[in-house]
């Protein structure tokens, strides 16, 4: 029989002592609080558990229970939902709402599950099951937001010429969704979306109630669906929306932010999704429209979860981004070796492994090698995902303390390891980018001395700064490392750049032929690490505020596109690069104007600007085929900088 209101009630409590201490770092409690019911709601928390593991940790080998323990907590509230039906309400929303919301939550998680084993089937199954999720959260979402979100207070206001929902949408302006079809398959239902606009008091809810689960739920659902397929690839777009999907942005995060002021297990997830989504606009999409606004949602919302979980590796491992993305890698870098400190609880080895992750690229940004290096290897001990792109960067790493002994033998580790992963017979993109590497760094040094043997010392760039720029390490570092990065890139290489720069002069007046590390005479370097050097001098010029020398070094490294070889990446990331300093350059002028008393800097150069950004982006676009490496990740950073391009035109007041 379906459970009674009082008992659903209770069950619910019951299990969320079990997320809670899942969110403080005490996996094994969680498990054991799980474990003593036998309620949907406690196997949901099972399979979140195991779920966690296999994402954070990139773990597939736990895939396998994962599922199974979703299934259970599917069944079951599958089977709650029929007997509802028939029973007593337990909330003020339509009899079995909270099993419908349970049963979606599982459906989701057991889909992304699939899609971690990497296989063709498993990603069948994931795509099946997100328009499954999909469909049923566009409909919880009617029933439970008839009007709109308007009225519901999120973690933090924003202001009238911000960010509302802290990004304007690509399809809508508005806050409420478009009559649509919520999935293919509702093709056959007849399931649509339509939401009215009248104004209507928020529903109230008690904290720890039913109400509050479905209310947040519903929110947090119904958000996840829209960020996630608006963050998608423009081609996988393009394929998804075959099944009906239609995102909105700004709505999705206005649903995760009403989601997250709530204090269920769903607001918690809304605040991950949330900062998850904010530290990687901030890292990634390389110009912020209202970077403040940004960083004050995302301040609110680690506040309040670190206020509540103080030792939950989750909310320390984005107080530190908050740091690092607000320039003080000090500080993150001590919040995050303070969070791995010995005194803290650590029986949650995934979530302590983003902490690794995140420090040793803060440490890497810093030029910290050695320690940068430490931490990579380290990674290797937590998580079973690609070893084989850790031990390139930590060999990079040691290509910049000129330990070319250290980074041969880690290098020689590469080819077994991307073997040892290898699932359905393909690499991870990043692995087919260090083969395409290794290759040319075997190639260089063949033609050097006539042996493939000790390759690394013909690297006269690190393989790590040159992934760096896929994850935009060197636009949020301090001028001073900026300086030391250039330094370095105009003095390793033949011949030494010819473009003249203020900073160059200033720090390198006369970079001269750099000396060869085997004994090897001087030879010329291959255009592809010209075009490399080039886009690296571009972005730290930039970084460190000579914007006439960033342009020239970017230019440089678009027009050398012709002649690469193997690096045909460069040109695509280069003109991205490129508009990005446009709109840099540009705030920074219009920011001295207003400080200098000019007044606003006029629409008619912001619109000549933007026009010209979106122009760069376009020709970025149209560079980062499938066949270049790490394209997809290219194309991501692409879409949201144009979101940001068209929030800063309706932030100005001009058209779309």
């Amino acid at each position: 029989m379906a459970a009674a209101p009082q008992d659903t009630g209770a069950q619910l409590r019951a299990a969320t002592v079990g997320f809670d201490w899942i969110f403080a770092n005490e996996l094994e409690k969680a498990r054991e609080t799980f474990a003593s019911g036998d309620s949907p709601f406690h196997s949901l928390g099972l399979g979140v558990c195991a779920f966690l593991e296999a994402a954070l940790g990139m773990e597939t080998g736990l895939m396998a229970e994962g599922s199974r323990l979703l299934a259970l907590a599917e069944a079951g509230a599958k089977k709650q939902l029929k007997l509802a039906k028939s029973s007593d309400k337990a909330s003020q929303f339509p009899p079995g709402t909270e099993w419908e919301l349970l049963h979606s939550d599982a459906v989701i998680l057991l889909g992304l599950t699939h899609a971690l084993s990497e296989s063709y089937m498993g990603y069948l199954q994931c795509l099946y099951a997100m328009n499954t999720a999909h469909t049923k959260f566009s409909k919880l979402y009617k029933t439970v937001y008839p009007n709109g979100l308007e009225n519901y207070a999120t973690p933090a206001a924003s202001t009238a010429s911000s960010r509302a929902a802290s990004i304007r949408s690509e399809t809508s302006g508005s806050s409420s969704p478009k009559p649509a079809r919520s999935g293919f398959f509702s093709r056959f239902t007849g399931a649509t979306l339509t939401v009215p606009s009248t104004p209507h008091v928020p529903i109230i809810a008690e904290e720890g109630s039913v109400d509050e689960l479905i209310l947040s739920g519903a929110a947090f659902g119904y958000g996840l669906f829209n960020l996630v397929f608006s963050l998608l690839p423009a081609k996988i777009r393009g394929v998804v929306g075959f099944f009906g999907f239609n995102h909105d942005r700004k709505l999705a995060l206005q649903a995760l932010a009403v989601s997250a002021a709530k204090t269920d297990v769903h607001s918690v997830f809304a605040g991950l999704s949330l900062m998850t989504y904010h530290g990687v606009v901030l890292l990634l999409s390389g110009y912020q429209a209202n970077e403040a606004h940004i960083i004050k949602q995302y301040h609110a919302i680690v506040d309040k979860l670190e206020t509540r979980y103080p030792t939950g590796s989750l909310w320390i491992l984005n107080r530190a981004k908050i740091l690092r993305m607000s320039y003080d890698p000090d500080g993150a870098i001590k919040v995050l070796q303070d969070g791995l400190a010995p005194g803290r609880p650590h029986t949650f080895a995934q979530a302590d492994g983003l902490l690794i992750f995140e420090l040793a690229w803060t440490l890497l940004s810093q030029r910290r090698y050695q320690e940068a290096a430490d931490a990579f290897i380290k990674v290797t001990e937590i998580n079973s995902w690609s070893h084989a792109t850790y031990y390139f960067i930590a060999a990079g790493c040691y290509v910049s303390l000129k330990n070319y002994e250290k980074a041969q033998e880690l290098m020689d580790r590469i080819p077994e390891a991307i073997e040892k992963r290898k699932i359905g017979g393909k690499d991870l993109p990043t692995e087919v980018f260090i083969k395409k590497k290794l290759a040319f760094y075997k190639e260089k040094q063949l033609a050097l001395t006539g042996s493939e043997d000790n390759y690394a010392h013909a690297i006269k760039i690190s393989p790590a700064e040159e992934l760096g720029i896929f994850w935009n390490t060197h636009a949020r570092i301090t001028k001073d490392t900026a300086i030391a990065h250039l330094k370095d890139w105009a003095t390793c290489m033949n011949p030494p750049p010819t473009i003249e720069t203020e900073l160059l002069k200033e720090h390198v007046p006369t970079p001269a032929p750099a000396e060869p590390t085997d004994g090897t005479k001087n030879v010329p370097d291959s255009a592809d690490e010209l075009a490399i050097r080039s886009l690296l001098l571009g972005i730290v010029h930039r970084t460190a505020g000579d914007f006439a020398g960033a342009r020239a070094f970017l230019e440089d490294a678009e027009a050398r596109q012709a002649t690469v070889v193997v690096s045909t990446w460069v040109g695509g990331v280069a003109w991205f690069e490129h508009a990005v300093l446009e709109l840099k350059e540009m705030e920074a002028r219009a920011s001295t104007n207003q400080a200098a008393g000019l007044g606003a800097t006029g629409e008619k150069e912001w619109t000549r600007v933007l026009k010209d950004a979106l122009e760069k982006l376009d020709k970025a676009l149209s560079l980062a085929t499938q066949q270049v490496d790490l394209s997809s990740r290219l194309d991501s950073r692409i879409a949201m900088l144009k979101d940001e391009i068209a929030l800063k035109k309706e932030i100005l007041g001009l058209p779309a």
